[in-house]
């Protein structure tokens, strides 16, 4: 029999180097995910310095979230199928290059190929940490406890992001925001290879060349043509053309992927209400706090006036409330459900951006700071629910898949956030002040309705009815393990 086939998950280790290997796991998302956001907060510096345009400030942010959402899904299949701890190691060696190569960067052009770069390695860490928590726990009671830690270390990173990126910024210029990874990952490098055992899927995926294909032509697609529309105008045949091969794109994905023995995208995940909701949670709740940052970073500084630091601390509040919400929204989840923290997460989303609509150059900061809470209660009670609710019931062998399309959902998100709020705003960067935020309206419109839509999957996704299709789905999967 191949070795690929067989079972060879890790032993069982002692409490102590199971929580130093969940530790190993979260530097990891910290950092892979804190690259989102702490770029957010050194966009004017760096379109100062490489005289870059708001269409690059895009492409910065959404080069690598793109790459992410691209390549998740083949991250976390190669690893159930040659090893997770292998291509973890890769990832972070890939990551930390990447970071390198961003801070020596000339140009704008060559920050985002370097940024593409960071998002490879980035692709082999984010699902596959997930995967080798799920191996590393295999108490379900232990397995939830971990799996809320790491979700809430991914929500924590991007609240975090801008302060720490502000503070780099202004001590020591853009440039440091990536630098400062390099010696994180070569610590993680080396404690992976000292503590982190090797582990497999039972069964492995083959891979599926068609359907990342598909995928990379879907997201791609879709994602160039939202940032270049200003540019272009949405009636351009390129625009048009590039939206068209969006939808045939997902037509080919539902026709081609049930057809194959192991599908890159397994479909049949989807049939279960809750796992399909909390998809889309991950893509309206990221979609919509990245819209903030995005907007938010550059209202504080070009319209505000405030330095880098400045401009971090007053998103000081996000972060804060990410970390007292969190640890608490992932124990409510274990002892009540899901369904609590999901209502809140999409009502206070909704209310941030309802009440953004006021504001101007000249709001009192303290109402500015008082809104910002807001997206502090959505993102520290949205992430633990849907970690959750992704992972939870799914085979060890599906672990990899499973935490690749929850990672999809939120790597998606983020690009798209940025893409349209980005495109949304854009003609009026260049002016600043009143036009600036006459223009961010468009994107508090969006950010409501998208939490909106966050409140009302989190109600369909926790009744009776869905968690019917959840146990009719899983028998899809029994004898998997």
């Amino acid at each position: 029999m191949s070795t690929s086939l067989l079972a060879t998950h890790p032993p069982d280790l002692g409490r102590r180097r199971r929580l130093l290997v969940l530790a190993i796991c979260c530097a990891s998302i910290v950092v892979v995910v804190m690259d989102i956001s702490i770029v957010n907060v050194a966009l004017p510096a760096i379109r100062r310095d490489l005289h870059a345009t708001v269409s690059g400030l895009q492409w910065t942010v959404d080069a690598y979230t793109l790459v992410l959402a691209g390549f998740l899904l083949l991250a976390g299949s190669t690893a159930d199928r040659v090893g997770r701890r292998r291509i973890f190691q890769i990832g972070l060696a890939a990551f930390g290059l990447g970071s390198l190569l961003c801070s020596l960067a000339p140009s704008i052009g060559w920050l985002i190929a370097a940024r593409a770069l960071q998002a490879v390695g980035g692709t082999m860490l984010n699902p596959v940490a997930m995967a080798i928590v799920a191996t590393t726990f295999p108490d379900r009671a232990e397995r939830a406890r971990a799996i809320g830690v790491f979700g809430a270390m991914s929500g924590l990173a991007l609240g975090l992001g801008p302060i720490l990126g502000g503070a780099l910024v202004d001590g020591f210029g853009w440039r440091s925001v990536f630098w400062v990874n390099v010696p994180i990952v070569v610590a993680a490098i080396i404690c992976t290879r000292l503590f982190v055992p090797e582990s497999r899927a039972t069964r492995a995926r083959r891979f599926d060349p068609v359907g990342q294909a598909l995928v990379i032509l879907v997201l791609g697609s879709l994602v160039y043509a939202i940032i270049e529309s200003r540019k272009l105008g949405w009636t351009s045949p390129v625009i048009l053309a590039l939206l068209a091969v969006a939808v045939l794109g997902v037509g080919g994905l539902l026709a081609y992927e049930p057809r194959r023995t192991d599908p890159l995208l397994e479909l049949r995940l989807f049939r279960s209400v809750p796992f399909s909701s909390a998809i889309l949670m991950a893509l309206f709740a990221l979609c919509g706090f990245n819209a903030f940052l995005f907007v938010t970073t550059q209202y504080l500084q070009d319209v505000r006036g405030l330095s880098a630091l400045a401009a971090g601390l007053c998103l000081l509040p996000v972060g804060v409330l990410i970390i007292v919400l969190s640890p608490f929204t992932g124990r409510l989840v274990g002892a009540r459900g899901p369904r609590l923290p999901l209502v809140v997460a999409g009502t206070a989303l909704a209310l941030g951006g309802l009440a953004s609509l006021w504001l101007g150059p000249d709001t009192p900061l303290p109402a500015v700071l008082a809104i910002y809470l807001l997206f502090g209660i959505a993102l520290g009670t949205v992430n633990p629910p849907i970690t959750n609710t992704a992972i939870s019931g799914m085979p060890t062998s599906m672990a990899g898949m499973a935490a690749s399309l929850a990672s999809v959902g939120r790597q998606t998100g983020t690009t798209l956030g940025v893409a349209i709020s980005g495109a949304m705003v854009a003609a009026a960067t260049a002016r600043g002040g009143a036009a600036f935020t006459r223009a961010e309206h468009s994107v508090w419109w969006l950010v409501a309705g998208l939490g909106i839509g966050v409140l009302v999957l989190g109600l369909v996704s926790t009744g009776r009815r869905a968690a019917d299709t959840a146990a009719r789905a899983a028998t899809l999967f029994r004898g998997a393990d």
